[in-house]
């Protein structure tokens, strides 16, 4: 008589073997379509889930119910081929790990699968191409309609928030669009277990840019959805207060340091007292301040008025904190579009309060780069600036460049929804900022 246990373990043992087959083969399809991602794909072990939790990952391994597994590929490979790839894009892109301070988790699992599957959707490939429904291609549309040239789960997210979809428009989305499980995504890890598994995958997007890039030509615009996306993840991210500071200049200015004592003093005290040292704070130390400054503001009319402000808002911010300034600064507003249209001169806190509450654009005409770096170099040669430290440019880049490198460091700043930095010179720095960071963040400075 056989052991009804011991049938049902065999049964498990040929279910889980024949689902380890079929997961491989699809990796195995998916690798010669797609010999980039070879690295990815191997990244994730196979663990079946008899939990009924269904199939996700957890950035290390794919999790699958068995016999949904089998259902889903006698349907056909291709659910499977698109199923791995789902998953894998998940890892790649962070989605794991990125919406962990989302305010709407529910939203956020919805961006990410929106993102994944526009992803595949854009890869004409045969081992995963479906035609997408009149949905996807809706919701695809509408998104690039707000701008999302680049379609990013962060993207999705912000302007899905914007929208306040209701219930019965989200949950049309999320049978559309859910693929996977997210369960594994919200489980309690071992310390250190988040930062693997983001060290792990941002070398494997590195990777995979530098195997796109120099691979073959051939069918490159098949998987160019795929490729925009993982330049946009590997592009290097900066909070745009941070990179503002990296222009403050180190000065000694005089003021207290706390932090610091004269050894001088200390010594003596010790040597005639015995038990009681002498301290006396430093009169001086060295901060980090912005001296002098230009900010220059493309007002053309591809510039959006609403970025802009928020652009110098941020600006603001981070200008009006107290350790950012010297008591007198010296920072110049300049607006341009072909010609300089207005320059401000903000030597206070106060004067740059004023500026904000009044502002208004001038200008929008045509770009060029070239009138606002001329201009700063008269102001320099007047010896209206004792040390230039930097200019920021807040563009859309569509426009002419210098070509000569100025004294001072430099760097243009671009909105993510629309810009070109093609033609950025090689000596400027650039910084790509998403949209939404600017249209939803408030300076601190006009709380």
């Amino acid at each position: 008589m056989i052991d009804p246990v011991r049938e049902r373990q065999l049964s498990e043992e040929n279910l889980v073997e024949i689902c380890t087959e079929i997961l491989l083969r699809s990796r195995n399809e998916l690798y010669l379509n797609m010999r980039f991602l070879d690295v990815s794909l191997s990244s994730l072990g196979f663990e079946a889930a008899w939990d009924g939790s269904g199939l996700g990952t957890d950035g290390f391994t794919i999790f699958y119910q068995p016999e949904q597994l089998v259902q889903i590929w006698r349907k056909g490979r291709v659910l499977i081929n698109r199923l791995y790839l789902h998953m894998v894009i998940h890892c790649l892109f962070g989605h794991i790990d990125g919406g962990k301070k989302a305010e709407d988790p529910r939203l956020w699992d919805l961006a990410c699968d929106i993102a994944a599957e526009s992803v595949i959707d854009g890869l004409y490939q045969k081992c995963v191409y479906l035609h997408p429904p009149a949905l996807r291609r809706e919701t695809y549309l509408r998104l690039k309609a707000e701008g999302l040239e680049v379609v990013t789960a962060e993207g999705i997210y912000h302007e899905a928030v914007a929208m306040k979809l209701g219930e019965e428009e989200l949950a049309r989305l999320e049978r559309e669009f859910r693929i996977d499980n997210h369960s594994a995504w919200k489980r309690k890890e071992p310390p250190g277990m988040a930062s693997r598994r983001q060290n792990r995958w941002k070398d494997n997007r590195e990777k995979l840019q530098t195997a796109m890039e120099t691979g073959s030509r051939d069918g490159s615009q098949d998987n160019r959805s795929l490729m925009e996306q993982v330049k946009a993840e590997n592009r290097e991210r900066y909070d745009y207060r941070d990179f503002l500071r990296k222009f403050s200049v180190l000065k000694e200015e005089m003021q207290v340091d706390a932090d610091s004592f004269d050894y001088g003093f200390y010594s003596y005290g010790m040597s005639l007292y015995g038990n009681m040292p002498l301290m006396e704070p430093l009169e001086t130390k060295e901060v980090k301040r912005i001296e002098d400054f230009v900010v220059a503001v493309d007002t053309s009319m591809s510039c959006s008025g609403q970025l802009v402000r928020r652009f110098l808002e941020e600006t603001y911010g981070v200008l009006a904190e107290s350790e950012s300034y010297f008591r007198k600064i010296n920072v110049h507003i300049i607006q341009c579009d072909d010609r300089i249209q207005s320059d401000t001169v903000i030597a206070s806190p106060e004067d740059l309060k004023r500026y904000m509450d009044n502002f208004t654009i001038k200008g929008q005409g045509g770009t060029d780069f070239r009138p606002v770096f001329e201009y700063v170099r008269t102001l320099a040669s007047q010896g209206r600036f004792s040390r230039l430290k930097g200019l920021i440019y807040f563009t859309d880049g569509k426009g002419i460049y210098p070509i000569e490198c100025p004294p001072y460091e430099t760097a243009f700043v671009f909105i993510d929804k629309a810009y070109t930095d093609i033609s950025v010179p090689p000596w400027a720095m650039k910084l790509i900022l998403p949209a939404w960071e600017l249209e939803e963040t408030k300076a601190g400075g006009n709380d």
